[in-house]
């Protein structure tokens, strides 16, 4: 039986077909609310939250989303100290990946808490928590910070803003020794950004959650020598991985509000919580040394 082909395109058949396909594509747009162009068609990644970054949103002080808060009491969980909810008021951009941080040796949350509403108004759900006691070893504050996310995803008044397959752990000193045992623990979670770690533990080898060390060039308490660069370079070699080692700062650095530690700290979490390729360009090429970095180490471009 003999086939019939088409006549090959002209360059003004093929001009009006392309036509056609973006008018088609226009009009399955309209039908959807706040769609524009074949982008809201086809979306690349649904987690996507937020305008496209630039350098000055992700150093300001707060980002784009109105952020509300609520105090979770001790009394009404347990397995953790309770602790403070931030999360983006609006309901309309869907669920949200979820952030717990944790305060370090001798601390309570308001030595973090400013990342709380930092952080949500980026577009996360942030709970800073409190520890059981004050004196809590890193790996209980790892279990504590999963205990958590536990009660944040299954138990919270905000549970329905919160995508429980997209979750990850932060810490300060003894709190970010607590982050890389929780993410050592439960290797679902997506990012760990421990801050100044403290832990006695330097083999890292068995964490499979993308990483962010920041350490303090001026660290007495968890010199990076013994703390922060050990931890990284025993990270697996194939692991999305980072180390950023602030300059003039101490270990205390992370109890008040950084540009810095934000800056790349939202950047990380973006990109592996909301795999959000749009904050690529923050972390690779490797940010180089400058007025408030000693080095920055990592391997890119990054793969999860």
């Amino acid at each position: 039986m003999r086939q019939h082909s088409s006549p090959p395109a002209t360059p003004r058949t093929a001009r009006g077909l392309w036509a056609a396909a973006l008018t088609t594509l226009g009009l399955f747009a309209a039908l959807i609310p706040g769609a524009s162009g074949a982008q809201a068609l086809v979306a690349d990644n649904p987690y996507e939250r937020g305008p496209a970054p630039t350098v000055a949103s992700i150093e300001a002080a707060r980002g784009s989303y109105a952020v509300a808060q609520t105090t979770v009491p001790s009394a009404s969980v347990t397995g953790f100290g309770g602790g403070t909810v931030y999360y983006p008021t609006t309901t309309a951009d869907g669920t949200f990946g979820a952030v717990a941080v944790a305060p370090g040796f001798l601390a309570t949350q308001s030595n973090i808490a400013w990342l709380g509403p930092r952080l949500a108004s980026q577009g996360f759900v942030v709970f800073t928590i409190d520890t059981n006691t004050t004196l809590d070893a890193p790996d209980s504050r790892g279990r504590q910070l999963l205990a958590a996310l536990d009660y944040l995803t299954r138990g919270s008044t905000v549970s329905g803003r919160i995508d429980g397959t997209r979750l990850g752990v932060m810490g300060h000193s003894m709190g970010g020794g607590g982050s890389l045992e929780a993410a050592k623990s439960r290797t679902s979670l997506k990012a760990a950004v421990p801050l100044t770690a403290w832990n006695l533990t330097k083999d890292w080898s068995q964490v499979r959650t993308p990483t962010l060390l920041v350490g303090a060039d001026g660290d007495t308490t968890a010199p990076v020598a013994t703390h922060s660069e050990p931890f990284y370079e025993s990270l697996p070699g194939s692991l999305d991985k980072a180390y950023l080692e602030l300059r003039g700062a101490t270990h205390s650095a992370p109890a008040t509000a950084n540009t810095t530690i934000a800056k790349y700290s939202v950047s990380w979490l973006k990109r592996f919580i909301d795999n959000d390729t749009r904050y690529e360009q923050f972390l690779c090429p490797l940010p180089q040394a400058g007025p408030t970095i000693v080095e920055y180490r990592g391997n890119c471009p990054h793969t999860s």
